[in-house]
């Protein structure tokens, strides 16, 4: 699986490369374009979840003791699981759903459709699982019965909302501002001040000298998030595609590699503070962590219920709002259990993407010439 998963990830890095290289002034518009702001909204809390918030502090203690990680300090090693380079995916996927999935329509083909939307609802149980497993860690004391509760209040929650597209918008820039508050907030508490804020930032340069490392799995654990990342990556280029607002391609890509990999980078690094100097992270901040938490995935799920339900016709105005509510909670419930009491892993689901990237470039390569203008066919002929 790791010389899999080295091989897709050098093949859609170089892809991007081409892309932003070649069709540098492409411009990519979606079919509900939004202010820069709220796309950028919209990508950052549908394209993270709870893990954002929760792992680093877990992942920091991981680094600082494994020997495999000793080449970069666990800030760096952090960043790197999260940002920059993995966001190309995001790149990749969206511009193809602006461009070429409108000429091609290659996930309308039965087998990739269908595949496509179980990966889809596979990936949406997995981050409410996720929340499931890590609410112990930040809520200490909670019950089992109240731990279960909660994540079935958010699935519900999450249900709710992607039943009107107007709530994604309205979730997402208000998590985005609740997310700059926890940052402000948790630096202030932190009394680290700006110039400790630069200093524990600084450490994240450790990663850039260090990025080519982080093209195929370090470890079992790095191999972990990189499926994770393929998994997610085609449902989110899907979603976010629709609410691209006229960008060129280098525009898009440093939208979606650079913009989203500051906030991560400082939120990191206010952590790392914490962790590095041995000071605890009180109650009343561990529950504002949560809070966000909880509103990330809310955010996640509603995008991803939005995006198979629209993708396989099952809507509200077909079942009607009760049946679809009810039908989306018990599904993702019991595939949270499955995720549970099963072997079932995140890892299987990024693999079978890659079998879906790997399809997608040969039919892409098959039919190219339906998507060359009159003039540039002529030239060629």
């Amino acid at each position: 699986m790791a010389l899999i998963l080295t091989i897709a990830m050098a093949v859609t890095m170089l892809t991007a490369l081409v892309l932003v290289i070649r069709w540098h002034d492409l411009k990519c518009t979606g079919p509900i374009p939004v202010s820069f702001f709220t796309f950028i909204a919209i990508l950052f809390t549908s394209g993270l979840d709870v893990g954002l918030i929760m792992f680093p502090l877990v992942d920091f203690e991981l680094y600082a003791s494994e020997a495999e990680y000793s080449f970069a300090n666990p800030l760096a090693l952090e960043f790197g699981f999260w940002g920059f380079l993995v966001w190309s995916f995001y790149f990749l996927t969206t511009f193809y759903f602006c461009i070429v999935e409108p000429k091609l329509k290659l996930f309308e083909i039965p087998v990739i459709k269908l595949t496509n939307n179980i990966v889809i609802i596979g990936t949406c149980a997995f981050t409410a699982f996720l929340f499931l497993v890590y609410l112990p860690d930040y809520i200490q004391g909670i019950s089992e019965p109240f731990r279960y509760g909660l994540v079935a209040a958010v699935i519900l929650f999450a249900t709710l909302s992607s039943t009107d597209i107007k709530y994604v918008k309205v979730l997402s820039v208000s998590s985005t501002w609740l997310f700059f508050a926890l940052i402000a907030g948790a630096w202030l508490a932190s009394g680290m001040g700006v110039f400790g804020l630069a200093k524990s930032m600084s450490g994240i340069g450790a990663y850039f000298s260090n990025i080519h490392r982080f093209m195929s799995p370090i470890t079992e654990y790095h191999q972990f998030y990189l499926y994770w990342w393929f998994a997610w990556s085609i449902m989110i280029g899907q979603f976010v595609a629709r609410f691209v607002g006229d960008l060129k391609a280098w525009q898009l890509l440093l939208a979606l590699v650079i913009v989203p990999s500051i906030p991560i980078a400082i939120w990191f690094s206010i952590l790392y503070y914490y962790f590095s100097n041995g000071l605890d992270i009180g109650a009343y901040w561990r529950l504002a962590m949560v809070v966000v938490g909880v509103i990330f995935v809310i955010n996640s799920l509603d995008s991803l219920i939005r995006l198979y339900t629209q993708n396989l016709g099952v809507t509200t105005d077909r079942f009607g709002k009760l049946h679809y509510i009810i039908g989306n909670w018990v599904a993702l419930s019991a595939l949270v259990m499955l995720y549970k009491f099963t072997p079932l892993k995140i890892e299987w689901i990024g693999l079978v993407v890659v079998g879906i990237y790997a399809a997608i470039y040969v039919l892409v390569f098959q039919r190219r010439q339906q998507l060359q203008t009159p003039g540039e066919r002529e030239r060629l002929a």
